[in-house]
Order: structure tokens, then C-alpha cells, then sequence
């Protein structure tokens, strides 16, 4: 039976032009799966063919692991303090071996034994093609449409398959079998039966790489696209950047009579996509980010890292865009929150929010209404802003004196004193249960605190809009953190 499996081994790697040792391999997987059939519970068997006679021995195995971990395994692994009973110098990572019977040849049957081994040589050359296709750096699969599977679409290049998942799929296109494709490769996932290379045509990354396709400058070093934003099959925003002066970023792009953004929009489905010059300024890249909408003014909030937009009436519409596309594009480009808001609600927000600071100096300086103006005049907005400005600066305003400025910094000093002291006493309150609550950021806590959430519960009973006004988070990640605080309610029922 030796000579029978050196002869079949012989055969297949000749039928199938693969290495003997990886044959080799495959039997020895096909005899290890045959004996742990022999053996209750899930052990581990490892198989050794010898490469000359077809001689094979067959060993369990322990696999070694540290004490305070435990036997997740048991009928795999040993205790670190166990195996060094039998082999002092053994490591943890290594394995403990124990010889057992072999099993037959004729036992696990020659056709099994052939099916087995075929498909272990079908998974290698699966794995070579795709190296080898990976191998070549391509960032664009280039195939036909094969066939759908589940919802997704198996696109084939040459003997290799990519998955295009319907998530990924421009949403208005209506792909056929036989039909061309490009697609961004994102992954390759070797779990994955058939189709193990993920493909999207939906990402900001194809888009990216479609224009270094088409713009020889991006590959050359001269202009670089810095970001990229988009509404797949309707709008795309891109941001460029050129350095070369000589080169102007934006007419490169476009090309001769639209040439070349064109023929990215015709890949996509007729995509419109606003070339946008990258800017250093944040501000100015946010100008440049709602095009074609004209600005009257902008404010930075660095904290916040937020932005409100002041455009005419005029204008509105277009900031903002069908459905919020526009104002939602530019701050996907830009990675700024961009508010956008007409002059009248402007001027209402800086209204609102200079009542805030007057009614906040006014009650933590002590101070009457006249000197928390005037604080506020000078671009002092907050208590830190008083405390910890350089002196220097403070002692520019005319109105103040040097007494009267340091009377200042000192009673804001004392205040935010206060006020941590009282933070840290209203954390206190905050309970055990709230505090280890799976996805909960510790910095929350004391927002949290301060917004009267003590509980699990106290969270579980906010809506979304309002702990996004607590912590600044996102409406999905509001809601997620909401939902995990309401687990416990429905813990034990059906």
C-alpha cells in the first residue's frame, strides 16, 4: 500500500503540476482526518509521511498553553505545569506528542483517500493563483460578470474570481452576466469559498485610483489627491493638491474639453464629480468644499472641530444641496461638522451664545454686566480663555488695568477650581454598572455626570438626539451605546 501512495502521489503532482511535497501534504491531512474518526472528542492528529518509502507515523498532540489561561481545549491543549512533567525544556507555544495507531490505507478507502487529497491540491492552486495574481500590485480587477451568488456578484479575470457585494455595487447600474467590470480590490479573504478577492465600486478609493489612471501628472508626483467623498452613481467631491506651480490642479484633472473626468463619470455611471483645490486653511477648504455655493462668512470652532457656514439666501439651497448631499459631501471631504445657516440664524447663534458667556463671567467672575462685555469685545469667550491667556495679551485691553486684570485671572482660577472639584464629586455619583458598560469611553463619564446620567438606566431612557447633545457623538453611535444600556432589559426573554 506504501508503493500505491508514492504512485498516486507521483501521478497527481505530474496531473496537476504541483510540488510532491504539497501532495504529500494533502495525504497526510486525509489520513490525520481518518484517525480523529477513531477517537473520541475533538483531538488533534498530526500525520508524517516519509518523503522516500511512503512509510507514515501518527501522532496526538497536545497543544501547550500558560496556566492562568486554562484548557479552552481540553482535548487539545495541556497546562504549561503539566507538560513540563513529562518534558522539562518544553515552552509554551509548542507541542506535546503521543504515538497511536496508524490507520490502513484500504481503511479510509482510495477513492476518499483521492477526493481529499484533489481538493487540498484544488485549495493550493487556488491559493497560487492568487498570489501570483496579488503578486502583480494591481489596485483596479479588471473581469466579466460570471454569475450572481447570494445578492453579490462573482466577477471573473482570467482564473481568478473577486466578489462584488451588492453594498458595493453602484446603486442605479444593472450589471448582466458577460458584462464587463472594474472594481476596487479592498481585501482578500482566503475563508471565503470561490471568490476570496472583496471588490467595491462604491468606494472613495476607486474613485482615487480611477483619476491616477487617467491623470499621468497624480502618478508622476505632481498633483495628489488628498481626499475624496461620495454619493455612488449621483455626486463625488475630490480634493487635489499640485506641487508644481506650473501645474494647475484643477484644469488637470478636468483635461482637455473634460476629457478625462469625463471619462471617470462614465465608469461610474454618470457621477458627477466637483474637483475641489485643497487647502492648508481649513476654513479656505471648506469654501472651496461647497462650491458651487457662494460664502458671506465662516467660524471655526477648533474644540468642537465644527464650522458654521453663513451663506445669502440666495445660496441656501445650493450650500446644502438635494437632500443635504452637497453640505454632506463637502464634510466627508473635509472631516470638518459644517453647519450651514442664513444670516438671520447667525446672528441669533452669536446672540445666544454671547448671553452664555456675559451670564458665565457675570456669575463665576463676580463681575457686572459692563466688564463681562467687554471681556467678550476682546474675544474672551471662556473662564480658561481668562485664567490661562499670557498676561501680556490681557494687559493690551484699555479699559482694564493691571490690578483689575489679575483680580481677574485670579477669581477665574478659583472658579474652574470649583467647578472641577464639583465635577469630580458629581463622577462620584456616576455607578459601578453605568461605568463598566461595554463601549462606554471613561471621558464620557463626567459629561454624563454633569447632564444628570448616574445609571444603566438614566442612559437607557435618553433618545439619540439628546446624548448626542451631551457627548458630541454621532447619531449611530448614540443609538449603539443607547441600545447596549437597554441589554439588561430584555436579558432572559425569548
Amino acid at each position: 500500500m506504501n508503493r500505491e501512495m508514492l504512485m498516486l502521489v507521483d501521478a497527481i503532482s505530474r496531473e496537476k503540476n504541483v510540488e510532491r511535497d504539497v501532495v504529500f501534504g494533502a495525504v497526510e491531512s486525509a489520513l490525520a482526518q481518518a484517525t480523529k474518526k477513531l477517537h473520541q472528542g475533538d483531538v488533534d492528529i498530526r500525520v508524517s509521511v516519509d518523503r522516500d518509502s511512503g512509510d507514515y507515523e501518527t501522532f496526538r498532540r497536545w497543544h501547550v498553553v500558560p496556566d492562568e489561561a486554562g484548557l479552552q481545549l481540553p482535548d487539545q491543549e495541556i497546562l504549561l505545569f503539566e507538560a513540563k512533567e513529562e518534558m522539562p525544556d518544553i515552552e509554551v507555544g509548542e507541542y506535546i506528542e503521543e504515538a497511536v495507531d496508524s490507520v490502513p490505507i484500504g481503511r479510509i478507502g482510495a477513492m476518499a483517500a483521492k477526493q481529499v487529497i484533489l481538493q487540498k491540491i484544488r485549495d493550493a492552486e487556488r491559493e497560487m493563483l492568487l498570489n501570483d495574481f496579488m503578486s502583480r500590485g494591481d489596485k483596479i480587477f479588471v473581469g466579466t460578470v460570471k454569475r450572481l451568488d447570494k445578492g453579490d456578484i462573482i466577477v471573473e479575470a482570467g482564473r481568478v474570481e473577486g466578489r462584488l457585494r451588492r453594498s458595493e455595487m453602484i446603486a442605479k447600474e444593472n450589471l448582466r452576466n458577460g458584462d464587463r467590470v472594474r472594481a476596487m480590490i479592498m481585501e482578500v479573504d482566503l475563508t471565503l469559498r470561490g471568490a476570496p478577492i472583496i471588490l467595491s465600486r462604491s468606494a472613495p478609493e476607486f474613485m482615487i485610483e480611477l483619476f491616477r489612471q487617467e491623470v499621468p501628472e497624480i502618478e508622476q508626483g505632481l498633483l495628489e489627491i488628498k481626499s475624496c467623498a461620495r454619493d455612488p452613481g449621483s455626486r463625488a467631491k475630490i480634493a487635489v493638491l499640485s506641487h508644481d506651480k506650473r501645474v494647475d490642479p484643477i484644469g488637470t484633472c478636468v483635461g482637455v474639453r473634460g476629457t478625462r473626468v469625463n471619462a471617470v463619470t462614465n465608469e461610474l455611471a454618470g457621477e458627477r464629480v466637483d474637483i475641489v483645490l485643497w487647502s492648508e486653511d481649513p476654513a479656505q477648504f471648506v469654501i472651496g468644499a461647497l462650491a458651487p455655493a457662494n460664502v458671506s462668512s465662516i467660524v471655526v470652532d477648533e474644540e468642537k472641530h465644527a464650522m458654521d457656514v453663513v451663506v445669502d439666501e440666495e445660496n441656501l439651497a445650493i450650500a446644502i444641496g438635494r437632500g443635504g448631499q452637497n453640505v454632506r459631501l463637502a464634510s466627508d471631504l473635509t472631516g470638518w461638522k459644517i453647519n450651514i445657516m442664513d444670516a438671520n440664524e447667525s446672528a441669533q447663534k452669536q446672540a445666544s451664545e454671547t448671553d452664555a458667556s456675559r451670564k458665565l463671567f457675570m456669575e463665576k467672575l463676580d463681575v457686572d454686566e459692563e466688564i463681562a462685555d467687554i471681556l467678550i469685545s476682546e474675544g474672551f469667550n471662556s473662564l480658561e480663555e481668562v485664567a490661562y491667556v499670557p498676561i501680556s495679551e490681557m494687559l493690551e485691553i484699555e479699559a482694564f488695568d493691571e490690578d483689575t486684570i489679575n483680580e481677574l485671572r485670579s477669581r477665574a482660577k478659583d472658579a474652574l477650581l470649583t467647578m472641577e472639584i464639583a465635577k469630580e464629586e458629581g463622577v462620584e455619583t456616576v455607578s459601578q454598572n453605568l461605568r463598566d458598560l461595554e463601549g462606554l469611553d471613561p471621558e464620557l463619564i463626567p459629561k454624563l455626570a454633569e447632564a444628570g446620567v448616574h445609571t444603566r438606566d438614566d442612559l437607557a431612557d435618553l433618545a439619540v438626539d439628546e446624548l448626542t447633545e451631551i457627548t458630541g457623538h454621532s447619531a449611530d453611535d448614540a443609538k449603539a451605546l443607547i441600545l447596549k444600556a437597554r441589554e439588561h432589559w430584555f436579558a432572559g426573554q425569548e
